[in-house]
């Protein structure tokens, strides 16, 4: 059996219906023969197993569910979405759940270092559902080092300027640096004397550009569809999608769908794989 993304997304088109059913996304029933883990609350809640032979497929792609009871993606709480982690820094420690589940499913799983990352969003409105498995860099603009950065610079400008105070632009430079990792935020601080553990966590909030279910960014992403969203940004890219689809479905299969690309605002092309709920 051969395990990737594009087969997971042949497996949801198979219980459609069920997404406008399920109260709870993490409810579905996936498909547990595509998968190495599956965990809640955890990151990633889901992970496709890794192929032996990986000439088409690689497999092991990790997946985090989004449930909205509106046409906004839910926060991401700690783990900034990105199109690729690596897998040494999700797997921490001999007994990391993740890992167990993965050995169990008879993975070699530091033999695909880096994985790719999707995100199984799903929205409601009123009557209406949108899902889409839509890839990860498609909410990674700039790089999540870049990202933190950036951000905890902004305070730092803030709180000078409020303090009437400055520091070398060099200084500046050093702290942005050493503050701009994120794995700096997931440890818990004990400082002497106090009674309590101090441990930073990170939110994300999609802003209104990369909101895949906002109608009027988005509007090709009808109410009431299924859509796997792919990075397309060259002919090569766009080659290699066509070619592992014509692997996971028929001909006459393919017909069922409407393909075509969006321009993402910040983010190039992408392209979409949708069909009617």
């Amino acid at each position: 059996m051969t395990y990737s993304i594009y087969h997971f997304f042949n497996s949801l088109v198979q219980q459609k219906g069920l997404f406008k059913k399920r109260k709870k996304l993490d409810q579905f029933p996936f498909d547990r023969k595509l998968l190495a883990c599956r965990n809640k609350g955890v990151f990633p809640d889901l992970a496709i197993r890794i192929n032996k032979d990986k000439k088409i497929f690689t497999g092991g792609e990790l997946i985090e569910l989004k449930d909205s009871n509106s046409y906004a993606v839910s926060s991401f709480n700690s783990t900034i979405p990105s199109g690729s982690k690596k897998i040494e820094k999700i797997i921490t420690g001999e007994n990391s759940i993740i890992k167990r589940q993965m050995k169990k499913a008879g993975n070699d799983i530091f033999s695909l270092p880096i994985r790719d990352v999707f995100y199984l969003v799903r929205g409601r409105k009123k009557q209406h559902t949108k899902v889409c498995l839509v890839y990860g860099s498609f909410f990674e603009t700039i790089s999540i080092d870049n990202l933190i950065g950036q951000s905890f610079y902004q305070v730092l400008e803030e709180q000078l300027k409020n303090s009437g105070k400055e520091i070398p632009k060099e200084l500046k430079k050093v702290l942005i640096s050493i503050l701009s990792q994120q794995q700096s935020f997931s440890k818990v601080r004990d400082v002497e004397k106090s009674s309590v553990k101090l441990r930073f966590r990170i939110m994300t909030e999609v802003k209104t550009d990369g909101n895949i279910l906002n109608s009027k960014k988005y509007p090709e992403i009808k109410d009431d569809t299924l859509n796997l969203i792919l990075p397309c940004h060259n002919e090569k890219q766009e080659r290699d999608i066509r070619k592992k689809l014509n692997e996971v479905f028929t001909k006459k299969e393919l017909k069922n769908f409407n393909i075509f690309k969006i321009k993402h605002h910040l983010n190039g092309y992408f392209l979409v794989l949708q069909t009617k709920l």
